[in-house]
C-alpha cells in the first residue's frame, strides 16, 4: 500500500466543505455526464471521499463500490448513503493502487481529485488496476489536478502563479500556508500532480483506447478512456447471434 503523506481520517470535514463548493459540484456534473451511467452498471468510485460522485451515481446504477483509503471517510459516506435511503452503496477501505476486485467485474470506474496524491509509479499501478477490473468496453472517467510543478509550459506557469497570488492575498495566514507548501514540496510530501499530456500517454501505455484528456479551467483536467474489446470477444458475440 502506498505510504500516506496525510492522515485523511482527520480531514473529513474539510473534504466535505470542498465537495460542497461550486467548482467541485460543476466538476461532479461533468464527470457524471461523461460517464454515461446506465441502470445495469456495476460502478467503482476510486477515492470516493465523502461521496461527491458516489451518491449521484448510486441513483442511476445497479451498484456502486465507494473505495477510499480513509476509514473515517467511508464511515461518513455510509451515513450519508443511509440518510439518502440508498442501499446499493458498498464501502471499501483500500488503496487505488491495489483494487480488491476480481478481473473484469465492473462496467464503470470514476474518480475525482484522488490520483494526484499518488506517486507516479503508483499512478501507473492504479491505471493497470482499473483496466484489470473493467469489463471489455468498460469506461474510466476521472477528474484530477492536472499541471506540472515545473514551469516549462505557459499553463504550468499560469496555474502556479495563480496559486501563489491566491495565497498571498490572504495575508499572513496565506504566506504561512505558502511556506508550508514549499517545505512540503522540497521534502516530497506535497501532492504529485502531472500534466494532461502525462495522463494521455500513461492511459495509452496501460492499454486503454478512446483516450481523451482535456485541461479544464485553472488547475484541473478531465480524462476518459475505455477498456478495449478483444477481437475474440467480438467474434464470439457475433457467432452467438447467428
Amino acid at each position: 500500500m502506498p505510504t500516506l503523506t496525510k492522515d485523511w481520517d482527520r480531514h473529513v470535514e474539510h473534504a466535505e466543505e470542498i465537495a460542497r463548493g461550486p467548482g467541485f459540484q460543476a466538476l461532479r456534473d461533468t464527470i457524471v455526464e461523461r460517464a454515461e451511467p446506465r441502470p445495469e452498471d456495476e460502478v467503482l468510485d476510486v477515492g470516493a471521499g465523502t461521496g461527491l460522485l458516489t451518491l449521484p451515481l448510486a441513483e442511476r446504477t445497479e451498484r456502486i463500490w465507494a473505495l477510499d483509503i480513509s476509514a473515517a471517510m467511508c464511515e461518513y459516506l455510509r451515513v450519508k448513503a443511509a440518510s439518502a435511503k440508498l442501499d446499493n452503496v458498498e464501502l471499501v477501505v483500500a488503496s487505488a493502487a491495489s483494487l480488491p476486485f476480481v478481473d473484469e467485474s465492473l462496467d464503470l470506474v470514476v474518480s475525482n481529485y484522488c490520483l494526484h496524491h499518488l506517486s507516479d509509479p503508483d499512478k501507473v499501478r492504479a491505471l493497470h488496476e482499473v483496466r484489470r477490473v473493467l469489463r471489455p468496453g468498460g469506461r474510466f472517467v476521472f477528474g484530477d489536478m492536472m499541471f506540472g510543478v515545473t514551469l516549462g509550459s505557459a499553463r504550468n506557469r499560469t496555474v502556479v502563479s495563480d496559486k501563489v497570488r491566491a495565497m498571498l492575498r490572504r495575508g499572513p495566514a496565506g504566506v504561512l500556508r505558502l511556506l508550508k507548501n514549499v517545505a512540503r514540496f522540497i521534502t516530497g510530501r506535497w501532492e504529485k500532480p502531472v500534466a494532461p499530456e502525462w495522463w494521455d500517454a500513461a492511459l495509452a501505455e496501460a492499454g486503454f483506447t478512446d483516450v481523451a484528456v482535456a485541461a479544464l479551467a485553472h488547475e484541473g483536467g478531465l480524462a476518459f478512456a475505455r477498456k478495449p474489446i478483444e477481437r475474440s470477444a467480438v467474434l464470439a458475440g457475433v457467432e452467438a447471434r447467428l
